[in-house]
């Protein structure tokens, strides 16, 4: 879609609501994890490398508020932080992410080692914290707008989970349940920021293109994951059969 005449507020809100086609809710990982087709190992790694993900969140929102000049945003923003990393003697999501994975049967010594992330998840996840540093703060902030999609595929996992797969253990399902209405709160902030800021064509051009963006990342994580756990070809698999990319964070 090229928008060649600027949008209405609730034409461009259309317009973002409808990248929804390309989230990662129908890569065809995320329709077996959700059909129980997927395997012990598959969830496991799926978990494994999501943690990645989740703990790099925290940095992403740092680097958006390190942009920010504006307090009323920033007091607002904050609280993305305080959601994953706790506050106030609370644990946060990020703990609530290590639950998950004793749940599925991981060491979380395991998940905090990254040593298992998988290079096509780490830059990808890498690419998407370096976007949020260097963009404009608007920018950055809005490119979070995949939360639009998000309460439907935790809901996804609260309803299929359970019944396919029942040696997760039921303290696994916390993140999900907490992020239903945390990620409804932050769609309300966020939104409202894209349709103040992105009024011209060129701006919700370049809007759609950076949701694309992370949709992209989002998808690409499952690809990776898809080579690893489904096709059985993780990285230098004709040359070893051992775990040989790097494990550790470099920038």
């Amino acid at each position: 879609m090229i928008i060649t005449e600027a949008l209405s507020p609730q034409e461009f809100e259309q317009a973002l609501r409808a990248k929804g086609a390309f989230y990662h809710i129908h890569h065809p990982y995320h329709i077996a994890m959700h059909n129980g087709d997927a395997t012990r190992e598959q969830i496991q790694g799926w978990v494994v490398n999501r943690f990645y993900y989740q703990t790099n969140i925290p940095l992403k929102d740092a680097a958006i508020m390190s942009n920010c000049p504006d307090p009323a945003t920033r007091r607002k923003w904050v609280q993305r932080i305080l959601d994953h990393d706790g506050s106030n003697g609370q644990e946060g999501g990020i703990e609530a992410w290590l639950q998950l994975g004793e749940a599925v049967g991981l060491d979380r010594e395991v998940l905090l080692s990254e040593k298992l992330v998988l290079p096509g998840v780490r830059f990808a996840v890498d690419a998407y914290v370096n976007f949020a540093r260097r963009a404009n703060w608007q920018e950055a902030a809005c490119s979070s707008l995949t939360e639009l999609f998000a309460p439907q595929i935790h809901q996804s996992r609260l309803d299929s989970w359970p019944q396919h797969y029942p040696w997760i253990k039921e303290e696994g399902y916390f993140y999900f349940r907490s992020r239903l209405s945390q990620a409804n709160r932050d769609v309300e902030h966020g939104l409202a920021l894209a349709l103040e800021v992105f009024t011209t064509a060129e701006q919700q051009n370049r809007m759609l293109e950076i949701l694309q963006f992370k949709l992209d990342i989002l998808w690409t994580l499952l690809d990776a994951m898809t080579m690893a756990y489904a096709l059985q070809r993780p990285p230098y698999h004709t040359v070893t059969d051992q775990v040989s990319w790097h494990s550790t964070r470099l920038v």
